[in-house]
């Protein structure tokens, strides 16, 4: 998702766009036949593809929020054979 599918979504509304406004079928036979209106397709696609990018920008929006900073710590004790004990804290920001 993210970029990738904003960028698809914008393709399918351009081809839509274009179905809908500057393709004609009305001297087609599979037009007048079957139904098939090039305008209806493209209307389809022009309401999917703003859907998509719509999802498509809300999901990179939210994947791209602030990151807060964590601290992790460690702490360990460890004892060597002698009976010394050592122990370390360290921190990572």
């Amino acid at each position: 998702m993210g970029l990738r599918g904003m960028f698809l979504s914008v393709i399918a509304v351009v081809v839509g766009a274009i179905m809908y406004w500057a393709l004609t079928a009305q001297s087609s036979s599979i037009g007048r036949d079957h139904g098939f209106r090039f305008s209806g397709i493209g209307m389809i696609l022009m309401i999917a593809g703003g859907a998509g990018f719509v999802t498509c920008a809300a999901i990179f929006i939210a994947s791209r929020g602030s990151v807060e900073r964590s601290t992790r710590t460690m702490d360990s004790h460890t004892i060597d054979p002698r009976g010394s004990s050592t122990t370390v804290h360290e921190e990572q920001h």
